[in-house]
């Protein structure tokens, strides 16, 4: 196939003024929201002890709320929320088993470091 400098690129996107105007609004949208969201998490690590949270539920919330942020940066930014089911399980499926697996030796250690600990002392 010829491409000529004169012919307009057959696959290049040309939007209205009014779909520009929607997309920069949804940027920054998602804007706005990752920087609430790091906003809590940062004052969270703050004040934590003043507002009487204990340590373990403030670790779970920086767990919640990176996972919430991964999903708007992949979903928006890296546009996987546009695609096909099946590229969006390829990429998904993987990282939510490693996740799984991880929790799993997680809790599984965290029982024996208690056992261990008990049985000996």
């Amino acid at each position: 196939m010829e491409h000529s400098d004169n012919k307009p690129y057959k696959y290049a996107v040309h939007h209205s003024e009014e779909e520009g105007k929607k997309i920069r609004k949804r940027i920054w949208l998602m804007f706005w929201v990752l920087l609430a969201i790091t906003t809590i998490e940062v004052l969270l690590g703050i004040f934590w002890k003043e507002i009487g949270v204990s340590w373990g539920a403030v670790k779970m919330t920086f767990i919640v709320m990176t996972v919430i942020k991964a999903f708007f940066i992949v979903s928006e930014y890296m546009h996987l929320k546009h695609e096909n089911s099946a590229l969006k399980n390829t990429i998904i499926i993987p990282y939510v088993m490693f996740a799984l697996y991880l929790l799993y030796h997680i809790l599984t250690e965290g029982v024996y470091s208690e056992m261990l600990e008990k049985w000996l002392w």
